[in-house]
């Protein structure tokens, strides 16, 4: 076995020996078909697969959905409700449900579970991310199964994940987990729509090479956010960081845990971005726009040097100095992404100006980069 195939075997196996893993599971592998209240026994039957797997000596955190999907049946909705405060008020009954199961559940094989619900804030801004990091990292040193959620009853449109999928790969990188594995309602990433006949499992994604062939949908689910879109990005996500990534149907969980032949690898490939890049990348939301000239773009992108005020020709959104922000070139397009030194209301004063001007007119403290090289991550 050699090749593509031997290395998607040896991920495989990667999977089945992962000393700290993250297991995420979407809402429709939890709930009812009709969309309505927990599926205790489906639940039940994951946690038995899981708990055997922390008994085995790995670390496990688990990502789980299905808050908003279990408030839906008390709160006397027939489907999940799309307006935020609705949603709010699901996950607000939904989430002390969900919770209580995973305790009974995982009580049954002697373990402790943790609550720990995160908004997009929570991994977006450095300080909140190192607390989190420490959090999770205490919680596994003390033998607990951590259940992380989005912190979906404090969360606001423009501080959301949108879905678990990309949580569940952020907190990958933030515990430093060996593999991630993305349960959902479909076995594998398919070809073509999984009920289309002729439709093929793809095995192996090996850095993001031959998605340009598969044709991939959006949600399925009458209960979840998420669709195939987001757990390729999720798995994009993950493998920037070095985690191998599976992704399979909650039915094939102990297959997968095991390292058989199911659903889709996702393998890494090149090097591993450091944390600070990652977080930069990934766990950032923009605040504003900065638009280069060709030479800046080229200075950013090949010589990856600091973006002085020289080479930015304008300035959009509203920022204050440490936001992140998007660096584009002359059209409009972005392809990098830093934490920018100065305010959105200071910065247009001195766009096109050199350093050393500014520093003898201004002062030294304007002798600065506008983002320096060590805050600053190329996307494409």
């Amino acid at each position: 076995m050699t090749g593509v195939t031997g290395a998607a075997a040896q991920r495989r196996r990667d999977v089945a020996g992962a000393r700290r893993l993250v297991v995420k599971v979407g809402s429709s592998s939890l709930t009812e078909a009709d969309g309505g209240g927990l599926a205790e026994a489906r639940l039940v039957e994951l946690v038995d697969v899981l708990a055997k797997r922390r008994l085995a000596g790995s670390a496990v955190v688990l990502v789980s959905s299905g808050a908003i999907a279990a408030g839906i049946a008390p709160l006397g909705l027939t489907k999940r409700p799309w307006d935020l405060a609705t949603q709010q008020a699901a996950a607000s009954v939904g989430q002390g449900a969900l919770v209580t199961a995973y305790q009974r559940a995982f009580g049954a094989h002697g373990l402790t579970v943790g609550q720990v619900l995160l908004t997009a804030d929570d991994v977006t801004r450095r300080t909140h991310y190192t607390n989190a990091r420490r959090t999770l990292d205490r919680l596994l040193e003390l033998g607990i199964v951590p259940i992380v959620n989005e912190n979906d009853t404090v969360a606001t449109q423009e501080i959301r994940f949108g879905d678990n999928d990309r949580l569940a790969s952020l907190v990958s990188h933030l515990v430093g987990a060996d593999a991630l594995v993305l349960l959902t309602d479909v076995d594998a990433l398919y070809d073509g729509p999984p009920s289309r006949p002729g439709s093929r499992r793809v095995p192996v994604v090996v850095g993001g090479a031959g998605l340009d062939q598969v044709t991939i949908g959006g949600t399925g689910s009458q209960v979840g956010s998420g669709g195939m879109v987001t757990k390729v990005e999720a798995a994009s996500i993950a493998n920037a960081a070095g985690i191998v990534t599976l992704l399979t149907s909650a039915g094939n969980a102990q297959a997968a845990l095991a390292g058989e032949d199911v659903g889709t690898v996702f393998v890494p490939t090149g090097s591993r971005r450091t944390s600070r890049k990652l977080w930069l990348a990934h766990a950032t939301t923009p605040r504003g726009r900065l638009r280069l000239d060709e030479g800046a773009v080229r200075a950013v992108r090949e010589r990856r040097t600091s973006l002085l005020p020289a080479g930015v020709t304008g300035v959009e959104g509203t920022f204050a100095d440490g936001d992140p922000v998007e660096l584009c070139g002359p059209e409009g397009e972005p392809f990098a992404r830093g934490l920018v030194n100065y305010s959105s209301a200071e910065l247009p004063g001195l766009l096109g100006r050199t350093t050393r001007d500014l520093a003898r007119e201004l002062g030294p403290a304007y002798e600065r980069e506008v983002v320096h090289r060590d805050d600053l991550v190329v996307l494409r």
